[in-house]
């Protein structure tokens, strides 16, 4: 699920990642490759990776030859980051200071929503290269066995149903679609030429596997452990040993610059 626009408000949830940086960095879904490939068609590309967190997108472009840097408002995000190589300066988009550089692509991998709109767009703009590219990207999986609803019931218990990762109610997918007309129609104003992609995606987790990708979303993440430890046991019980079937696919929101 594509979460809500103006996410970044809640600071409780973006701040929430550093303390499970290695899990996130271990459990996280990497970007399918041919969206990297598509991205990259352009050269040269200087590419600034906004809100890179432990480096997932940043570490798949560097290592198609992409000349890489990374912004990261997280420490503990940043530190797995660097670990890996990758050049990162650290600070919200909003303050970073760009020191007059300019970029063939910026990227936003799972980050768009933690920052304001308002002041990233023209930012974003004015940072692009004439012909450059703006690309927000999110991996959008949904449980198909066990299904959502099936999660739903659970998931009331312990936070909004619409908020939730995997356990929002059916009409989530409609909700999607809005968001991403309403964000598409933002960024048309800033001055971009914009399409959309996706890139299917189907997968199968061991229970384990789901449960510990789950608990890296910001929703579980500001749970007081005692209703997280609940929250998780319940989970585990519903899923059973078989496992978790996945559907879904990568979107991708790709804004030109004139």
């Amino acid at each position: 699920m594509q979460p809500r626009a103006d996410l970044y408000l809640d600071r409780a949830r973006a701040d929430s990642f550093g303390a499970a940086a290695r899990v996130y960095d271990a459990h996280r879904p990497r970007y399918p490759a041919q969206l990297i490939d598509d991205l990259l068609m352009q050269s040269p590309q200087a590419v600034l990776d906004v809100g890179a967190g432990t480096g997932i997108a940043s570490e798949q472009l560097l290592a198609k030859g992409a000349n890489v840097l990374a912004v990261e408002p997280d420490p503990r995000m940043a530190d797995i980051a660097r670990g890996k190589g990758i050049p990162i300066e650290i600070g919200t988009f909003e303050s970073w200071d760009p020191a007059q550089r300019h970029f063939d692509l910026v990227v936003f991998g799972q980050s768009f929503h933690w920052v304001n709109p308002d002041i990233a767009l023209p930012k974003a703009h004015r940072l692009l290269t004439s012909g450059g590219r703006l690309a927000l990207m999110w991996n959008r999986l949904f449980p198909t066995h066990p299904t959502h609803s099936d999660l739903a019931e659970i998931y009331r218990d312990y936070m909004d149903p619409g908020s939730s990762v995997f356990g929002g109610l059916p009409n989530d997918l409609v909700d999607t679609d809005r968001r991403t007309e309403r964000m598409t129609a933002s960024i048309t104003a800033s001055g971009f030429t914009v399409e959309q992609r996706t890139y299917p995606r189907h997968a199968h987790y061991s229970t384990q596997q789901w449960l510990d990708l789950a608990f890296t979303h910001s929703n579980h993440l500001i749970l007081a452990a005692e209703k997280a430890s609940e929250l998780r046991a319940r989970l585990a019980e519903r899923i059973g040993s078989t496992g978790v079937s996945v559907g879904g696919d990568t979107l991708l929101i790709l804004a030109t610059r004139p």
